[in-house]
């Protein structure tokens, strides 16, 4: 697994990628930052924050996307969460509601068979 650090980069250069995505998007559509704004329902500096790949709100991102007309394509970019089959009939034909914690793994011990000190 990789690092912290790694999976940060990899979280930045991902929402510069969106940012720049989303201000091509506009400019095709030839709406200012003023203008998306305004339609969204945010500030400019929310719009300019959510461009250059800068922490912006969940709400902005929705906002920002229902007004380009590519709201539905966000959750079509998400699998459908649908239960299989063996976990169907595990939970007796319910659906899951909540994550269990997994179980603990034994611990090794110092001790194991055929070790043996003695001369």
């Amino acid at each position: 697994m990789g690092s912290c650090t790694d999976r940060h980069a990899t979280i930045q250069a991902s929402l510069l990628a969106l940012g720049e995505r989303l201000a091509q998007l506009r400019l095709a559509r030839n709406l200012t930052q003023a203008a998306l704004a305004r339609e969204a329902g945010t500030s400019a500096s929310s719009i300019k924050r959510l461009e250059a790949g800068a922490n912006a709100s969940l709400d902005t991102l929705l906002r920002v996307l229902q007004v380009l007309g590519l709201d539905g394509r966000l959750l079509d970019s998400l699998p459908a969460p649908g239960v299989r089959p063996v976990e169907r009939a595990r939970l007796g034909g319910r659906e899951r509601r909540r994550a269990s914690t997994p179980a603990e793994t034994p611990k090794a011990t110092d001790w194991a068979w055929g070790e043996d000190d003695s001369p």
